[in-house]
């Protein structure tokens, strides 16, 4: 190989590891925002509680905020992809790793669908006595146990996914799910590690104990093949702007 192909073989490589390096960099803060933002919901639940209606609009605002500014990483990282998919041929281990990460990120806003092990949530409640709170523990409780992904369904087939920023509120026989009213039956479908998820269901005093106590039954069955197929639509920007 001459002189001159051997600085542009080190020129194309130094490049490749400079977007490689901001690729990195981009997924950790992505990451590093959700994980503090599971952090403080746990930590202010006693909070959220007791919270006034306008300071819960302040929380799911900011939450909705988040969310718009993971899928604005989303999109700067395809759009970095697709640059390196040209300059590289579209082949090599690092690719393929970047379009993991990048399908991982999506799947935790919610804009693809996922497939995999997890369960099947069925609450039954002939007698309307299973209040939105039930299904609040039951997502958070799923969410603690390592659930990648989940939506929630009702009667009428009605399906939610569950994103950064859902929320669920009304009483028993009247449950909204991000502003759609959803009836009993509700199943719930969430992707992780089924023997964990189902156990976190099933502690004592728990969700199942719960709707057990509400005149209703809480059934999960486990699965080497759930899929989690409604998707978010995604929210427009109001103030933020992407920075220099």
């Amino acid at each position: 190989m001459s002189q001159e192909g051997r600085h542009q073989r080190r020129g194309e490589n130094r490049r490749r590891s400079v977007v490689f390096g901001c690729l990195a960099v981009l997924l950790m803060t992505v990451l590093g925002i959700g994980l503090a933002a599971q952090v403080r919901v746990n930590d202010n639940e006693d909070y959220l509680d007791s919270a006034r209606p306008a300071d819960l609009l302040v929380v799911l605002d900011n939450l909705g905020r988040r969310e718009a500014a993971i899928r604005e990483d989303i999109a700067t990282l395809q759009n970095t992809l697709t640059t390196l998919q040209n300059e590289s041929g579209g082949s090599g281990a690092a690719l393929d790793e970047a379009r993991a990460e990048l399908d991982a990120l999506s799947i935790q806003v919610g804009s693809v669908a996922a497939t995999g092990p997890g369960v099947v949530v069925t609450v039954t409640d002939p007698r309307n006595g299973v209040g939105s709170e039930v299904l609040v523990d039951a997502v958070q409780e799923l969410r603690a146990a390592g659930a990648e992904a989940m939506q929630i369904a009702g009667a009428t087939d009605e399906t939610v996914r569950i994103g950064i920023d859902s929320w669920i509120a009304g009483p028993a026989g009247n449950t909204v799910v991000d502003g759609r009213e959803l009836k009993a039956p509700f199943v719930i479908t969430a992707i992780g590690d089924p023997p964990t998820l189902s156990a976190a269901l099933d502690i004592p005093g728990g969700v199942v104990d719960t709707v057990a106590k509400s005149s209703g039954e809480c059934a999960v069955s486990q699965s080497q093949q759930v899929t989690v197929s409604a998707l978010r639509d995604p929210r427009s920007r109001q103030y933020a702007q992407p920075g220099n």
